[in-house]
C-alpha cells in the first residue's frame, strides 16, 4: 500500500472440518456445540486473531454478484477447498461484514456460528489430519463501509473495486485472513449488461444470460487473501504487450481512456527496468485499475493494482513522482506480492523494497538523488522509531484504524536499512541478494530471519549485529559511509498556554506537490 499525500480447486475426497466465520445478520439459526465459541487466530503479533490454525487453504472460488449498484449486498458463494493439518472438530473462518444464508462441509449442511470476526463451523463429523475438505459458503456482501472498519469492498464512482490491506478481505468474503496462507483463486462475477468486471490473474470465459453477463478470472499463482482484486463498473479494458510478450491490460473509467494512455503506455518499461534489477517479472499479468474514487492511497493487488484516478488527473503532482509510484506498485509484484510476509511485522520486507526501487527509477529516470532522499530519511528515523517502532518490530495499530500500521518506519525508514546494508556489504553482494531473495521464495512466504541469513550467506559476513540494530533498536545506528548523517534534533516543546475550550479545526492545508521521501503504504 502507499499512501497518496491526500486524504479450481479439487474435489475433495474425504471430510474435513473447517470454518469460523462472523455474520452480521445470520438468517439460518442453528444448534450450538456444546463448547463455547470463540475466535481464533494463528497468533500474529500485530493481529492475533487474524488467519486461523488447523488448515491450510489449497483455492478459493468466489462468486460475486453485483445488483447494478453499489448499495446494495452482492449474493455471494464461496467455496474453500483445505487441506487439513490437525484434527478438526470445528473449523474458524474469518467473516465479518456479511449474512450467512447457508454452510456446507463436502456437500453436507453444517452447522455455524458467529464469534466475533470469526464463522465458526461445526461438520456434522470431525474432520480428521490430513484431509481434503471443501466448505461452501452462501452469503452476501456487503459493500457499505463496515461501523469501525476500514477496507474491503471500496465504492466508486460508477461500481466496486477492492482493498483489502491489512485485514479487510474478510469483509469481503469468508476465508484464512492471513498472509501466511495464501492460495489460488477463481474469480466469478456477474453484473447487468452495460458493466463490466475485471478481477486479478486470467481471463477463463464470459457467458451473456438474461441481460446479465458473468465474468470468470483465474490467478496461476497463489495470493495472499489481502491482495485479491474485483473490479465492477462502467469501465474500458485496454490491452498492450509488455516485456517478452506479458499481457497487460488496465481498467479505466470510459471517459478518461485518452487522458490516462500517456501514464498507462509507461508500464512496459516499467516492468523491463524492475527486470534488468530483480529479474523476470513473477506473474502471468500486469495492469493497473484506476478508479474514480479518492481513498488517500494506491494498492499493490496481484496483477491489477489499485490506483486513484487523481493521482494521474491533477496537475500538482510532478510527472517523475506520479511514475516513481507506478514503480512503487510494479515493485510490490515481486515483494510483498510473490514473495509474500509470513507475519505482518515482517511488512518491511514488503515496504521497504518498493519504496527502494521507487526511489532509485527516481534517481535514474529523473535525477533525484538517492542520497538526498536517505539522508533526510535518517535525520527523520529516531522520530519513526519512536512514532511506529522500528522498521521489523512496528507498533500494534488503533483498534479502529487497522491500516495504521502502514507508517514511514516501514516506508522510507525501511529503505534506509536497504541503503545502510549497500553501504555495508557493497553494491554488488547487495544486487545478488536483491535478485537471491525473489527467486528462492518465489510464490512462498518469507521472514525477516529469511532476509537476514540470506544476506549472511551472499555477503560471506556475520550480519547478525548490524540487523540487530537497524531493525530493532529504538536509536538509528550510524551510517555506513556517511559518518556526518546525524539524526534531527527534536524541536523543544513551546510553552503551555492555558487549557481552554476546544477550538475550531484548522481549515485543512492546500494540496502540495510531494517532497522525494514522501512515505509510501
Amino acid at each position: 500500500m502507499l499512501l497518496t499525500p491526500h486524504s479450481q480447486a479439487t474435489t475433495p475426497t474425504r471430510r474435513r472440518t473447517a470454518a469460523a466465520l462472523l455474520t452480521s445478520a445470520v438468517s439460518v439459526c442453528l444448534v450450538a456445540a456444546s463448547a463455547p465459541v470463540v475466535p481464533l487466530g494463528v497468533g500474529d503479533r500485530l493481529f492475533p486473531y487474524l488467519g486461523n490454525p488447523g488448515y491450510d487453504v489449497a483455492a478459493y472460488d468466489l462468486a460475486f454478484t453485483y445488483p447494478g449498484n453499489n448499495n446494495e449486498p452482492l449474493r455471494a458463494v464461496t467455496t474453500i477447498d483445505a487441506w487439513t493439518t490437525a484434527d478438526l472438530d470445528r473449523v474458524n473462518l474469518d467473516f465479518a461484514h456479511g449474512a450467512v444464508e447457508s454452510v456446507e462441509v463436502d456437500g453436507d449442511p453444517a452447522e455455524f456460528r458467529s464469534a466475533d470476526e470469526d464463522l465458526v463451523i461445526t461438520p456434522e463429523d470431525p474432520v480428521p489430519d490430513g484431509s481434503w475438505m471443501r466448505i461452501t459458503v452462501r452469503h452476501t456482501s456487503d459493500p457499505m463501509p463496515a461501523k469501525g472498519r476500514e477496507g474491503g469492498w471500496v465504492r466508486t464512482a460508477d461500481g466496486l473495486a477492492m482493498a483489502n490491506q491489512a485485514d479487510a478481505a474478510h469483509l469481503v468474503f469468508p476465508c484464512n485472513d492471513h498472509p501466511s496462507d495464501k492460495a489460488m483463486f477463481t474469480f466469478r462475477v456477474t453484473a447487468p449488461d452495460g458493466h463490466t468486471a475485471v478481477a486479478g490473474g486470467l481471463p477463463a470465459g464470459v457467458e451473456k444470460s438474461g441481460g446479465q453477463t458473468t465474468w470468470t478470472y483465474r490467478t496461476q499463482h497463489p495470493m495472499a487473501t489481502e491482495l485479491a482484486q474485483v473490479s465492477i463498473g462502467r469501465s474500458t479494458v485496454l490491452h498492450r504487450t509488455g516485456p517478452h510478450g506479458l499481457p497487460l491490460r488496465d481498467v479505466v473509467p470510459t471517459r478518461d481512456r485518452e487522458a490516462l494512455e500517456p501514464w498507462l503506455e509507461k508500464t512496459p518499461g516499467q516492468i523491463a527496468w524492475m527486470e534488468s534489477k530483480v529479474g523476470r517479472y513473477p506473474f502471468e499479468t500486469y495492469g493497473l485499475l484506476v478508479a474514480d474514487v479518492s481513498t488517500g492511497f494506491e494498492l499493490e493487488t496481484q496483477t491489477l493494482s489499485l490506483f486513484e484516478r487523481e493521482l494521474f488527473t491533477e496537475p500538482v503532482y510532478p510527472a517523475w513522482y506520479v511514475e516513481s509510484i507506478m514503480v512503487h506498485e510494479v515493485a510490490h509484484q515481486w515483494f510483498g506480492n510473490s514473495v509474500t510476509p509470513r507475519t505482518w511485522s515482517d511488512l518491511w520486507l514488503n515496504e521497504g523494497h518498493a519504496t527502494w526501487y521507487e526511489a532509485l527509477y527516481a534517481e535514474e529516470q529523473s535525477g533525484k538523488p538517492m542520497r538526498d532522499r536517505m539522508k533526510a530519511a535518517y535525520g527523520a528515523s529516531d522520530r519513526w522509531r519512536a512514532a511506529g517502532g522500528p522498521p521489523a518490530a512496528p507498533k500494534a495499530p488503533d483498534p479502529a484504524r487497522k491500516t495504521g500500521i502502514f507508517r514511514p518506519n516501514v516506508y522510507d525508514g525501511a529503505a534506509l536499512v536497504l541503503y545502510a546494508l549497500r553501504q555495508e556489504i557493497g553494491r554488488p553482494a547487495f544486487e545478488r541478494l536483491q535478485r537471491a531473495w525473489v527467486v528462492r521464495h518465489q510464490d512462498d512466504t518469507a521472514t525477516t530471519e529469511d532476509f537476514v541469513r540470506l544476506a549472511t550467506e551472499i555477503s560471506g559476513r556475520d550480519l547478525d549485529g548490524f540487523f540487530q540494530d537497524w531493525l530493532y533498536g529504538e536509536k538509528t545506528p550510524p551510517m555506513p559511509g556517511h559518518p556526518d548523517w546525524k539524526p534531527e534534533t527534536p524541536a523543544k516543546p513551546a510553552p503551555t498556554a492555558k487549557p481552554q475550550a476546544a477550538a475550531p479545526k484548522p481549515p485543512a492545508p492546500a494540496k502540495q506537490a510531494p517532497a522525494a521521501g514522501t512515505p509510501a503504504r
